[in-house]
């Protein structure tokens, strides 16, 4: 298959090295990622600056083209402009740290699988449950597999699989459960600092995770060691309240 790989964490991060080694050998394989990390930026798309676009070396060979954007950009550019044919399929990662529950909204990651969705493209986001994983052989032993699935199988318009993978080696993940987003969520706090000049800054905090304990949720399941896959859409629509909404006589 044509495979559009990007990420949020750069193109020069070891998690974009490791499934590129993967898929390469068996796909077409076209890198097109930010050229620095831009994780948490969720799906925002440039249009105020220039995109541009340079290609990049890893290991002393070419490797893939570098944009002065965002996740969701490098999908966009990709399709439009700099693959011809475009992709079959769009992956997203591997990610450094697990994209569950609310962190899905914030995720550069899942934003680029959903861009692809969103341009009629079918995708994949893929994230380890650890912000320092070195092995990524759980996920680059999977996708493989799962890409296979889906050549066969296809996907409905607008969705995407959001893969979330333990930091466990393969030989102890202890299988793959189909999940739903769950309400895991963080509670954050800032700390209120002065810079030299007494000026007031704010720092994100450290932050306590609310857990979902519901069996099925994306995050439970990924704690217990299974790979968690959960079919997501970008149609945020809450559809079983619109008929109460038009009770309310707006």
């Amino acid at each position: 298959m044509r495979i559009l790989l990007t990420n949020d964490d750069g193109i020069y991060a070891k998690g974009i090295e490791a499934i590129h080694l993967s898929l390469a050998a068996e796909h077409d394989v076209t890198v097109v990622a930010p050229e620095t990390e831009q994780s948490a930026v969720g799906h925002a798309i440039t249009f105020l600056d220039p995109l541009r676009v340079k290609p990049v070396q890893r290991n002393g060979q070419f490797f893939g083209y570098a944009l002065s954007g965002t996740p969701a950009d490098c999908v966009k550019i990709a399709i439009t402009e700099l693959m011809k044919p475009p992709p079959q399929v769009v992956v997203s990662g591997i990610n450094l740290g697990a994209n569950v529950g609310v962190n899905v909204i914030y995720s550069g990651t899942v934003s680029a699988a959903t861009e692809a969705a969103v341009l009629g493209v079918p995708s994949v986001a893929v994230s380890m449950d650890s912000f320092d994983a070195t092995d990524f052989s759980s996920a680059t032993e999977f996708i493989p597999k799962l890409l296979r699935l889906l050549e066969q199988r296809g996907l409905p318009a607008g969705v995407t699989l959001n893969v979330n993978v333990p930091n466990v080696p393969y030989s102890r993940v202890r299988g793959v459960r189909i999940t739903h987003q769950g309400g895991m969520r963080a509670v954050e706090t800032y700390d209120r600092r002065s810079d030299p000049r007494g000026a007031v800054y704010y720092w994100l905090r450290n932050k306590a995770i609310l857990a979902d304990p519901h069996v099925d949720a994306d995050s439970t399941v990924l704690s217990r060691d299974y790979i968690s896959v959960t079919p997501i859409h970008h149609d945020l629509t809450d559809y079983p309240l619109i008929d109460t909404l038009k009770t309310w006589g707006l």
